[in-house]
């Protein structure tokens, strides 16, 4: 695909149809597509000069680096890591020795979440995943890849990772700042243009982060919700690795759903454990897992989705309490009410009704 052909040949919606990673990279750099009928050019054309200065970058070389992007994307598509079709886990056994009451199969663009209690085995199954356990864990669990046994490369070889797995705790081994760190990482892949991709992942996760990641700030120094937002972004715009493991990100002090979004625009197959229940609904399934086995494997329903608005709304009201706790605000207004009186305008609006 030529320049002129990304740039001026045909729509941002064309393009983001056929190569769906673009509307993230756009995202990522806050680049407003408001006419999708437009070309990529005419966009560009739009935004302000101090748009292109805030990124350090003339108009010009954004539309080269975003020529850069889909060929990138375009020569992905052939990377054998971007064949994952499918991930199923054949079932083991729960902390008893029972046989678990099923397994799972998962593909790139789902969203499976884990759900019990603390201790219940979440974190065992994903660590199932992230080994690509083949019977020789305690669960005795096997995972194949494709419907078929992983081969030994596909286990071990660490250049060519299936599965990042992102947890709690978040520890840098190098103390370098953080648009450096994502530069080194973006060269060890053999990225062009590695400076130009740790911009698009540090604004990648300045979307996700409440705090704003300043690339000069070293990376030991970042605050947990920071940690996680790079390590999401990086994961989602860099990293090659199809399977992504999650370990309760509703801890991590980000804008979850559109963490999630990131994730899935980039075509990952992606599983976490949550206690959350607007992310357990976001998700397209959730696996019930009790005394270390699977339970239970739950499809969203509609009627959950319904719920989902709802519960978004009254997330979103306590969100705006504790911003206005955190400014110093007194909480003397009648809540009821006004959550209330937010509720039904919300509804009247998207059509969606009350908890059920």
């Amino acid at each position: 695909m030529s320049a002129e052909d990304v740039l001026v040949g045909r729509s941002v919606g064309d393009l983001i149809a056929e190569f769906p990673y673009v509307e993230n990279y756009f995202a990522a750099i806050r680049l407003e597509v408001l006419d999708p009928s437009r070309s990529v050019v005419e966009i560009l054309n739009e935004h302000p000069e101090e748009y292109f200065h805030d990124y350090g970058t003339s108009r010009a070389d954004l539309a080269a680096d975003i020529v850069d992007f889909v060929e990138q994307v375009r020569s992905q598509t052939e990377d054998r890591l971007g064949a994952i079709t499918s991930v199923t886990v054949l079932p083991g056994r729960d902390k008893a020795g029972r046989p678990e009451a099923c397994g799972l199969t998962v593909r790139p663009g789902e969203v499976t979440c884990i759900v019990g209690p603390t201790g219940a085995g979440k974190s065992r199954l994903l660590e199932d995943i992230e080994c690509l356990a083949q019977t020789d864990t305690p669960s005795g669990r096997r995972v194949l890849i494709n419907g078929a046994e992983p081969t030994d490369e596909q286990r071990y070889d660490l250049g060519h990772r299936l599965v990042a797995q992102l947890t709690q705790n978040m520890n840098f081994v190098i103390d370098l700042p953080a648009g450096e760190f994502i530069a080194l990482h973006a060269e060890s892949r053999e990225v062009a243009s590695p400076e130009r991709v740790a911009v698009e992942v540090i604004a990648g996760a300045n979307s996700l982060a409440g705090e704003p990641i300043d690339p000069a700030t070293p990376v030991t120094q970042l605050s947990g919700g920071q940690s996680r937002a790079l390590m999401i972004a990086d994961t989602a715009l860099l990293s090659a690795s199809p399977i992504v493991l999650i370990d309760e990100i509703e801890n991590a002090g980000i804008d979850r759903r559109r963490a999630l979004d990131l994730l899935v625009g980039r075509d990952k197959i992606v599983l976490m454990s949550t206690h959350d229940p607007i992310l357990a609904l976001l998700g397209d399934r959730r696996v019930v897992i009790e005394g270390g086995g699977v339970r239970s494997v739950l499809a969203t329903t509609e009627a959950e989705r319904a719920n989902l608005a709802f519960l978004t709304a009254v997330d979103e009201q306590l969100r705006d309490l504790r911003d206005r706790i955190r400014r110093g605000e007194r909480v003397e207004s009648d809540l009821a009410e006004e959550f209330t009186e937010c509720w039904k305008t919300r509804a009247s609006r998207s059509g969606d009704g009350p908890l059920r």
